[in-house]
């Protein structure tokens, strides 16, 4: 089902988001999601070696593959709808760190080898076939998915984090000590152009995410901080402290039109906040305790969040999505819009 270009939200409509369909039938956490560009298409990769497929549209699971031998761990749609790159979780010894699936017959197209341990940031260009891996070996590696060595590595201190800014012209590397390094994905062998500090927060940086527009920037820290940023500038638009959450890093998520942060919680709440007044809009209970994964759907008045469950959060045109008292509903039905 088409649903029209979003423009713009208002607060009344992200105080309505409510639970619209939930899946249960993960055997472990969620450990990454990831949302097609340009298809109503979502792929979550989970602690059961799974990779699942879903049609956003319809709330509906279109694929499982598990992956036994390396496991899944990180994941991200390339430009092709059945096509992901996924990280694996362990058996790495031969350094086969990440794997090119095609989701359509359950097939590894190329293995990347490379990082000597685990993968925790993994994004895809928006324009080309690069794609930009982070790993605990303290580097991050930038790829071509049809070549499979690596094409270019930068070496640094810290749990590395990337992202591509939605132009894919600049890319974004956040490292130790709260420092985010910003570079032209032309040319990032001659070193980084620009280098904004988390003024006070020198917590190491496990999220970071541009708006579609690109002109901000959005951190999450290993000390429960939200940082809203000025891609031009590095100056600190807004921030927000949220509650602990031991073991599992918070992740928050623009809408689409770059006025609103939407983020999980160490309480297992759900957060959401106007940036341009610094105001929080909405509060909700995740229903799914903490959450690993939360992510705004790029075309739609939607977003997911997961933990061991995946939840589809859609507008309660009629008011009556669950309350704090209810249970959130155990469905697969179709998402109205």
């Amino acid at each position: 089902m088409a649903t029209a270009p979003i423009t713009e939200l208002d607060e009344e409509t992200v105080r309505s988001m409510s639970v619209g369909a939930v899946f249960t039938d993960f055997g472990g956490k969620i450990t990454a999601l990831d949302f097609h560009r340009k298809d109503d298409l979502l792929v979550t990769a989970s602690e059961d070696d799974s990779v699942r497929l879903y049609d956003i549209a319809n709330a509906k699971l279109l694929k499982t593959t598990y992956h036994k031998k390396h496991g899944a761990d990180r994941v991200c749609f390339t430009h092709h709808p059945s096509s992901v790159i996924c990280s694996s979780r362990y058996n790495m010894d031969g350094g086969e760190s990440m794997r090119y699936l095609s989701m359509y017959d359950n097939r590894c197209l190329r293995y990347f080898k490379g990082h000597k341990d685990r993968v925790v940031s993994l994004c895809m260009s928006p324009i080309n076939d690069s794609f930009m891996s982070g790993s605990l070996d303290h580097s991050v590696r930038v790829w071509d998915l049809r070549v499979n060595a690596c094409q270019g590595i930068l070496r640094l201190r810290g749990r590395p984090t990337v992202a591509y800014d939605q132009q894919g012209l600049v890319f974004a590397v956040a490292m130790e000590g709260g420092a985010i390094k910003l570079f032209d994905s032309r040319s990032y062998d001659k070193g980084p152009f620009d280098t904004f500090l988390v003024g006070g927060d020198t917590a190491e940086v496990c999220d970071i995410k541009f708006s579609n527009d690109g002109k901000s920037m959005l951190l999450s820290t290993t000390n429960n901080n939200i940082y809203v940023l000025d891609a031009y500038a590095g100056e600190k638009r807004c921030g927000f402290n949220l509650e602990p959450s031991p073991g599992t890093p918070i992740e928050a998520t623009f809408t689409p039109d770059g006025q609103y942060l939407v983020s999980g919680s160490g309480d297992g709440t759900l957060h959401a906040w106007n940036i341009n007044m610094g105001t929080e809009v909405a509060s909700w209970n995740s229903y799914i305790g903490v959450a690993s994964c939360l992510k705004w759907a790029p075309r739609r008045v939607m977003f997911v969040a997961a933990s061991t469950a995946l939840t589809f959060w859609i507008p309660d045109v009629d008011s009556q999505g669950p309350s704090k008292n209810e249970a959130a509903p155990q469905s697969e039905h179709p998402i109205k819009q």
